[in-house]
């Protein structure tokens, strides 16, 4: 198996947490800018000094050792909550403020937290949510609650430094059964992931000025808001929202270097927006993508009109990155590139997972290396599942070129991905099951140009009941969040099966996939 080697520059600086890596920017860059968010700015000795408050309110509330579940959108008091809760040594357990009632529940149940942060338009539901668990204290951070400048009002704060193996964060992502689980990370797993994609990508210190626009609470926006720009003590530009207008214009107005993108679908929608031909991308030299991937087309076309290169990633919430194309050396188009330093990947056979492929042979792609979980919170039947002998199988199918570079052709799971986010058939299934009109129901991935992927629906209705399609839609609105609505909705008299009579999706999704 070919492995192309690299090492971390050694004038790249290695630190305990990445808290340990505020508190240095702050020594070093104390008045260099660190953190906007609409224009509400922080330097650096601010950023610290608001984390380092905050984070001594929540160690008087005794949150060391304990689970901190934050139910907030992107923003200033977001990005010093979180900071704040790791330097109390805190777990920081991000849910998504879109969830519905249905899907954020078995979460809360999961996490159990002591302290729900939230900002005050979610309060009621904090409150809902806390009583669903017996009960847990809630703090609300922004405008109606803690604000960023009453931080900076309050008396100054040693910043609290906590320790490598303190659990720091918990990401969820779904399980082989279809249900939430949560991966377990440690302050030693995120610096891991600052080395290694300063191996690949390896972005100047000091210099830097990245936008990103991915949420905080999936892995992508929390490494790209919370740790690399850190690291390197960039300039960290935050949107609260992806609007492609507003993307552009803050390229241009704030002269970014580094685009943190994420899926396709993002890279589309600038694309597609009227004024993309007329930004200035002059000061970009890089844009990242991942979640889902990148068309051939597009990555030529962005590059054509933008001058800057479109570097394909590989991650998971279990830990990331996995591999980059680099943004030095040699790059491959439709390839998501390298491993890093300090971590292995082999391709292996579906049937055990113990024989190691040869160059271009297909099969399910295990890893291991610091910046992996070890397992996930309340879920032994899926850790014994997926760690084995020290590695985790990603459930994704792929080779290896000769060269070293990595191919992905498929999933080992039914994992939908759209536009970055991963949905799981089952739970759809599931709740289509629910609805007094079905017999039976199947959801696919199918593809699309726009999200990668998009969720298509199979129904077939008890006899004599009628439901329109608009109906059917209206119900999983009420218990769906948006990316997981269904696109495409067919009523069928019958769903295929297997010779053992289970639902035959594959042939489903050759069958009926809308033509590309």
């Amino acid at each position: 198996m070919p492995r192309v080697t690299r090492t971390l520059d050694p004038n790249y600086p290695r630190y305990a947490t990445i808290i340990h890596g505020l508190a240095r920017a702050a020594e070093l860059r104390s008045t260099s800018p660190a953190l906007v968010c609409e224009n509400r700015e922080l330097n650096y000795a601010q950023y610290a000094q608001a984390v380092a408050a905050l984070a001594a309110q929540l160690a008087g509330r005794g949150v060391a050792g304990n689970r901190i579940a934050f139910l907030m959108r992107n923003g200033l008091e977001t990005a010093i909550g979180m900071l704040a809760a790791m330097a109390a040594r805190a777990q920081v357990c991000p849910l998504n403020p879109n969830y519905t009632d249905r899907e954020m529940e078995p979460l809360i149940r999961d996490v159990t937290p002591t302290l729900i942060v939230c900002e005050p338009e979610f309060g009621d539901r904090a409150r809902w949510l806390a009583d669903l668990i017996g009960g847990a204290e809630i703090l609300m951070l922004g405008l109606g609650g803690i604000i960023t400048e009453d931080l900076l009002a309050a008396p100054a704060q040693a910043l609290p430094l906590p320790e490598p193996d303190d659990l720091c964060a918990m990401f969820f992502t779904g399980g082989t059964t279809g249900l939430p689980k949560g991966a377990n990370h440690r302050h030693r797993n995120l610096m891991a992931y600052c080395y290694g994609t300063a191996t690949l990508w390896p972005l100047p210190l000091d210099s830097e000025r990245i936008l990103n626009v991915a949420p905080m609470f999936h892995i992508w926006g929390f490494d790209y808001t919370l740790t690399f720009p850190i690291y390197l003590r960039a300039f960290m530009v935050l949107m609260p929202a992806y609007k492609p207008v507003a993307v552009l214009e803050e390229i241009q107005r704030r002269r970014i270097t580094t685009f943190a993108g994420g899926p396709a679908a993002l890279y589309m929608g600038l694309r597609a927006n009227e004024n993309f031909t007329k930004t200035d991308f002059s000061s970009l030299r890089v844009c990242m993508s991942g979640g889902a991937s990148c068309p051939i087309e597009l990555i030529k076309s962005w590059e054509a009109v933008t001058g800057c290169v479109l570097l394909e990633g590989w991650g998971m919430s279990e830990g990331a990155p996995i591999h980059h194309n680099p943004l030095k050396g040699i790059r491959k188009i439709g390839s998501v590139g390298i491993a890093g330093a300090d971590w292995e990947a082999e391709v292996v056979d579906l049937e055990t997972g113990t024989q190691v492929m040869q160059v271009g042979e297909r099969g399910e792609i295990r890893v291991r290396g610091p910046q992996f979980t070890r397992g996930y919170h309340n879920r032994p039947d899926e850790n014994a599942q997926q760690f084995r002998d020290g590695w985790l199988y990603t459930g994704d199918i792929g080779y290896y070129d000769e060269d070293g570079y990595m191919f992905l052709i498929d999933r080992k799971k039914e994992m939908i991905i759209v536009g970055g986010y991963n949905v799981y058939p089952r739970e759809i299934d599931e709740l289509l099951f629910k609805h007094p009109a079905i017999l039976e129901a199947a959801t696919v991935g199918v593809p699309d140009p726009f999200t990668g992927e998009a969720v298509k629906i199979f129904v077939v209705l008890k006899a004599g009941v009628r439901l329109s399609a608009d109906e059917l839609m209206a119900f999983c609105k009420e218990n769906l969040a948006k990316y997981k609505l269904p696109k495409h909705i067919s009523f069928v008299d019958t769903l295929p099966r297997s010779g053992v009579g289970k639902i035959d999706k594959r042939r489903l999704k050759a069958q009926h996939a809308p033509q590309a």
